[in-house]
């Protein structure tokens, strides 16, 4: 990937934090065995700040879609404040292997980690942390499943872990879907191929006297097929995807460096960003609640 790629992933700039596409397969930081990472092109996000932008959150590794990052000290703290206090919505697409009972529901499971011989796995414990996950069927066809999820709470593999336990696991899921540890994830992914699940959107109410600042992230090619036979439109989503696209190039193309904002926050004021809904806003897409 080139600075000019990761530029062009760019959903959301404003003074405070930079909102990207982050590409299935990547990782966020470096694995104890090296290799392409999200911390290695940082340095292409800085848009003339003096210091790279830093995760405010993470992504798994073969989860793509919205990934936030704060632009200074100050925003990851506003930034972590908002996370830890349930003020951040986000919504994942998910292909599912089987199709829930109902057409929506909620999975409130606490989950603990566990380390069964070789590697570690999420696994649902009365005695773990609580984890709560809304979800919806937005679509379904030969056993598999469209599923909207909107997590409640920030567990590490929450969405995974709570669609396995429903009986439904993620498509391609290297862990959850054959019910072994991380350490078996490199073979498991050979076996079953990509892992279906897109962060979709993200709404962040980041500023008091402004309207929250939203992204949406065009659905990735790995899942396209897949979603287009359990229900989506493709071509909306096309027509979404070359928007986002194009103002995204242009953006990268054309934007001046950013200002350094000014060192107090109180001082600072964003712009809103309305995204485009993209389609089935009303059902599938990011309007929905």
């Amino acid at each position: 990937m080139t600075p000019t790629e990761i530029r062009a992933r760019v959903l959301h700039r404003d003074r405070l934090v930079v909102i990207i596409d982050k590409p299935a397969g990547l990782p966020v930081h470096a694995g104890p065995r090296g290799g392409p990472n999200l911390e290695l092109y940082l340095d292409a996000l800085r848009f003339g700040y003096k210091e790279q932008p830093s995760l405010a959150h993470r992504l798994d590794r073969d989860t793509s879609g919205c990934l936030v990052l704060g632009r200074n000290r100050r925003a990851l703290a506003r930034l972590g404040r908002m996370f830890q206090g349930g003020r951040v919505e986000k919504v994942y697409w998910a292909v599912t292997d089987g199709v829930p009972e109902a057409p929506e529901g909620r999975v409130d499971a606490p989950l603990a980690k566990r380390t069964p011989g070789r590697g570690w796995k999420m696994v649902v414990d009365p005695a773990g942390q609580a984890a709560v996950t809304d979800w919806r069927v937005l679509g379904q066809a030969g056993g598999r499943a469209w599923i909207e999820c909107r997590p409640r709470t920030g567990r590490t593999h929450q969405i995974r872990v709570h669609m396995a336990h429903m009986g439904c696991p993620l498509v391609g899921d290297p862990v959850y879907a054959e019910g072994v540890g991380d350490a078996f994830a490199d073979e498991m992914r050979t076996k079953l191929g990509p892992m279906l699940l897109h962060a979709r959107a993200i709404t962040l109410p980041l500023y008091p006297d402004q309207p929250p600042v939203e992204a949406v992230a065009p659905v990735p090619g790995h899942m396209r097929r897949a979603l287009e036979e359990v229900g989506m439109d493709g071509a909306a989503e096309d027509a979404f995807a070359r928007s986002q696209r194009a103002a995204a190039l242009a953006a990268a193309e054309t934007a001046p460096a950013d200002e350094e904002p000014a060192e107090k926050l109180k001082s600072r004021r964003g712009r809103g960003f309305e995204a485009p809904r993209g389609p089935g806003s009303g059902r599938g897409g990011f309007g929905g609640r």
